[in-house]
């Protein structure tokens, strides 16, 4: 049979999407926000052999009433 899961594609993937992750909090931290609201993940091929992963949000200061 062809086709089926590609582990190592698989693990690089979700490598890929917990560092974008990990950078989105990042930069919200050094604009000085405190949490992210309707973060979101986004992937697109760069090449035939290359794919990029993009998480962004809005970065706000959350604050008690």
């Amino acid at each position: 049979l062809l086709g089926g899961e590609i582990k190592q594609y698989v693990s690089m993937m979700e490598d890929s999407r917990e560092e974008s992750i990990e950078r989105c909090i990042q930069h919200a931290k050094e604009l000085g926000a405190n949490a992210i609201i309707t973060m979101r993940l986004d992937s697109d091929s760069i090449s035939q052999n290359m794919q990029e992963v993009l998480a962004y949000g809005t970065a706000v200061v959350i604050e008690k009433e």
